[in-house]
């Protein structure tokens, strides 16, 4: 342990951690949920990382999702999870142990509206929830619940060909509303949907539609996007009239980059491509369509169903907090990249994991200060951590690796809020290892806690408390103070 050099934590500030249900939960078939967005995603042994991240850039097509639905010949990793669904007790006992301040995680909407467009929920899973929820109040621990993390079911992707089609936001105003009439007096702190800027990362799971089911899949990811700012707005206008103490947050994925060089052209494609990750909070904080973003889409030949009513809902509901995800920083060079998300180039001053995820903490810093900056709006940090293959000797893992990245990082917000970010809390990501969100592995490990299961889900399954467990639980003891 070190101490901090800003110490500027609030007395106050919600020190946790954060996971999905569709990584986690397992339970695949049981109390009535059907197959959702995640559950198709099998876990192909034997490809490198490279390979498996264009792979899911590219997204799937709609015969290998009907596929993978009656496939028995992979293993699907997150149909099983860690068995959260039912180890959910003692699992956020030990994480109490630590001193959990907050706990984020999500509700599964293939378990509440198994088919997604049910007009009456299942209340075998309200009633799971219920229990959850419960628990982690009864520990102590503010519960921070995202209603979408990468879980729609897929018949939303069979029937109606995802969020593109504008029957869905209604579809989801209903689960949300059933969400906040249940759990509303208990559940302050709402993310609608995780990483709504993701689309041309992880656009499959992001918008619940495969790459071959529409013609220009730009344009279908921007509809697809702006149908579900919508269902954000409607949400938060639902959620003004209940006597309800509520915060309904956005939260996007950090995808800002630094410009290769002090070159002119470098620096505003850094500036346009940042822009275009400014575009999801632009909207969903001021209330409208930035002109750029306009100009963007007549540029590519992008034409958006946009209505005078939608416009109307998007300036009157927006959001209350900004949630970030932030594991590493890009950069874009102009003789090698384009205005696009999914293009840009490794910065050659920085190390990166297994996996090129470059580390730098001074990013985290950068971003939570530019988005202050920005909108003033309370900061939630949703997702912050360091993924890597655990070794477990003797019945320890000794982590030095992780520690040392997430107390860079954790210095780095305390330098942002020194600085006058308003940030409310820090959930460090996977604090129980959990299935990777991109690989489908288990070996890629972020937790404080080892679950002793591979990458094909053999193990005991059992839990193991790992160095950086203990070093957490002094981070969070000393409020900052020690990292």
């Amino acid at each position: 342990m070190r101490q901090n050099k800003y110490l500027s934590f609030p007395k106050d500030f919600l020190w946790g951690g954060a996971i999905a249900a569709s990584q986690a939960d397992g339970a695949f078939s049981e109390d009535g949920k059907l197959p959702n967005s995640s559950d198709v995603q099998p876990y192909l042994k034997g490809l490198s990382n490279e390979e498996i991240q264009r792979l899911e850039m590219q997204g799937m097509t709609l015969e290998e999702v009907k596929k993978n639905l009656v496939d028995t010949t992979h293993y699907y990793p997150k149909r099983h999870g860690i068995d959260f669904y039912h180890t959910f007790e003692s699992d956020l006992e030990l994480l109490a142990e630590m001193g959990f301040k907050t706990f984020r995680t999500s509700i599964d909407w293939s378990r509440v509206f198994p088919n997604g467009d049910e007009m009456e929920p299942n209340e075998a899973a309200l009633k799971h929830y219920d229990k959850l929820i419960n628990k982690m109040k009864s520990l102590g621990i503010e519960p921070i619940i995202t209603m979408l993390h990468y879980e729609t079911p897929i018949n939303i992707t069979l029937q109606y060909g995802g969020w593109k089609n504008k029957a869905v936001i209604d579809i989801f105003d209903r689960y949300g509303r059933v969400l906040l009439d249940r759990f509303g007096d208990r559940v302050k702190y709402w993310i609608v949907i995780n990483q709504i800027n993701m689309i041309q990362i992880e656009p499959f799971l992001s918008l619940a539609f495969c790459k071959d089911q529409y013609e220009n899949i730009e344009e279908a990811e921007y509809q697809a996007v702006h149908n579900q700012l919508v269902a954000c707005a409607k949400i938060q206008m639902y959620a003004k009239t209940l006597n309800y103490d509520l915060e309904i947050g956005t939260m996007v994925a950090d995808m800002t980059v630094y410009p290769y060089s002090c070159k002119p052209d470098d620096v505003v494609l850094a500036m346009q491509h940042n822009r275009m990750q400014y575009f999801f909070t632009d909207v969903q904080f001021r209330g409208e369509y930035p002109r750029y973003a306009l100009n963007y889409f007549k540029e590519n030949n992008i034409n958006l169903e946009i209505t005078e009513e939608e416009k109307k809902l998007l300036s009157e509901n927006t959001m209350d907090y900004l949630a970030i995800s932030y594991y590493f920083s890009q950069m874009v060079d102009s003789t090698k990249n384009v205005n696009k998300a999914d293009s840009i180039t490794v910065n050659p001053y920085l190390d990166a994991n297994p996996w090129g995820w470059c580390v730098d903490p001074q990013g985290l810093y950068n971003t939570l200060s530019q988005n202050w900056d920005r909108y003033q709006k309370p900061i939630i940090i949703a997702e912050n951590g360091f993924g890597m293959y655990d070794e477990l000797e003797d019945g320890q893992v000794h982590d030095d690796y992780r520690i040392s990245y997430l107390s860079d990082h954790i210095e780095q917000v305390g330098r942002a809020i020194q600085d006058g970010a308003d940030v409310i809390a820090y959930c460090a990501w996977g604090p129980i290892d959990i299935v990777s969100c991109s690989s489908q592995q288990m070996s890629k490990r972020y937790g404080f806690i080892y679950v002793d299961l591979d990458d094909e889900g053999k193990g005991s399954g059992d839990r193991i408390k790992k160095d950086s467990f203990y070093w957490y639980k002094q981070v969070i003891a000393t409020n900052g103070l020690e990292v």
